[in-house]
């Protein structure tokens, strides 16, 4: 029964380290995203200034979206952690008034 808890708990924290690392991948990609529209923008015959002003928002804007994407992945991690703690507490509870023979 240790084995199936070591076994539940290892593959929850597995799933948070998934979650965070899909966020990651994500937010890297809102970033690179917003680096090739930038270049597309100064590329273009808009005059400077107004390219410059429409780059630093598309970055901006990627940037806050990239890190709402990892805070919310890392709050789901947490929470999936936490539960995972709390039900190995209940499951070692169980096991150990089962072994002390009290039901």
């Amino acid at each position: 029964m240790p084995e199936e808890i070591t076994s539940s708990v290892g593959s929850i924290e597995a799933e948070a380290e998934k979650i965070l690392e899909e966020a990651r991948n994500k937010a890297r990609d809102i970033i690179l995203e917003a680096r090739e529209e930038a270049k597309k923008i100064l590329s273009s015959d808009l005059p400077l200034d107004e390219a410059k002003d429409e780059c630093v928002k598309i970055v901006n804007n990627a940037k806050a979206e990239a890190g709402k994407r990892v805070e919310d992945a890392e709050k789901k991690a947490a929470e999936i952690r936490k539960n995972a703690d709390r039900k190995a507490r209940e499951i070692m509870e169980l096991v150990v008034n089962t072994v002390a023979g009290r039901s």
